[in-house]
């Protein structure tokens, strides 16, 4: 059964403020060689058939209506067999 992987992470120009928070816990922890921390969240779907190019689109459609705010976010999919 094929895996889509969605990748949803905030557009690099806008400020992160829950990656500045871990990046700032992980200071306090002693890693103080961090220096950047972007925060995303991975989608997992499963599809029952389909070759990667069509899943890849249903996954895009997926995105663009529901899963990523294309004014502030970028994705990126990856297909899994």
């Amino acid at each position: 059964m094929p895996k889509v992987l969605v990748y949803v992470t905030l557009k690099p120009t806008l400020l992160d403020a829950q990656g500045r928070t871990v990046a700032g816990a992980l200071h306090n922890l002693g890693y103080d060689e961090v220096t950047d921390v972007r925060v995303g969240k991975i989608i997992e779907m499963e599809f029952p058939a389909g070759d990667a190019d069509s899943l890849r689109a249903r996954a895009a459609a997926a995105c663009e209506k529901l899963l990523a705010n294309p004014v502030t976010e970028n994705y990126r999919i990856e297909v899994a067999e």
